[in-house]
């Protein structure tokens, strides 16, 4: 994404959604400990941590499908009470972790299932175009590989024309050419990001900031390069200090 800063204000500060001292707790389990995160618009962020971090778990409070004990959400610095069936017309758009398509109908309908207005099939081509599957528009998605199929689900995302795209773990299964498609996907993109993937390499390539859960906490917050060199990450990684 390029920008002229001198022809184009630059974004309010308290622009975006954020996340502000967001604790989630299931019984004895603190699936989340004071988190706090800003997502400025345009931005791709990463949401990262070993199994059990708390990453879906943030994704739900997001998406209104898990209230947080303590914390609030904002998104243009008013306050955000999600609610799972207004979100695409609060324009956030969600991928899940596998493919959660319905069997019984074609690709092009359930991609039509994700576009705000009804009244035209025009995003929904877009997106199967834009994710290299509008050939099989007219197929039942269980007839489909698997990659294909998680390619019908980003084209489901974007054809809501969202302006935050939340990726579940959109690697998952994909080879190795794949990913680097998903790779240029995503930069190529304008589109606010937030990412949730195991694939490090994946992570480190599109994502202008990163953030690491480890057992619901934050324990750290920065760039790319600022995570890879980062003790308290190597050590919830690796499981000892680095």
């Amino acid at each position: 994404m390029s920008t002229d800063s001198a022809q184009e204000p630059p974004e309010p500060a308290d622009q975006g959604l954020a996340l502000h001292h967001i604790t989630v707790q299931f019984g004895g389990l603190l699936a989340l400990d004071d988190v706090s995160l800003r997502v400025a618009p345009g931005r791709t962020v990463g949401i990262i941590g070993p199994n059990g971090a708390g990453k879906t778990t943030l994704f739900n409070v997001i998406c209104g499908f898990v209230a947080p004990q303590s914390g609030s959400l904002t998104l243009d610095h008013q306050p955000f009470r999600p609610r799972p069936h207004q979100l695409i017309r609060r324009g956030i758009a969600r991928t899940l972790q596998g493919v959660g398509q319905f069997n019984g109908l074609t690709v092009l309908e359930n991609v039509l299932v994700g576009v705000r207005s009804r009244k035209s099939e025009s995003d929904a081509w877009a997106a199967l175009e834009r994710c290299g599957v509008a050939e099989h528009a007219r197929a039942l998605p269980g007839s489909l590989p698997y990659a294909k199929r998680k390619r019908v689900e980003l084209a489901r995302a974007i054809a809501a024309k969202p302006r935050i795209l939340m990726l579940d773990e959109p690697a998952g299964g994909l080879d190795a050419e794949e990913i680097r498609w998903l790779a240029e996907l995503i930069q190529e993109s304008t589109t606010t990001v937030l990412l949730v993937e195991h694939h490090m390499e994946l992570v480190m390539s599109v994502c202008d900031e990163i953030l690491v859960l480890d057992f619901g906490k934050p324990i750290a917050l920065g760039t790319p390069g600022e995570i890879r060199t980062n003790d308290k990450v190597a050590e919830a990684y690796l499981g000892a200090p680095a």
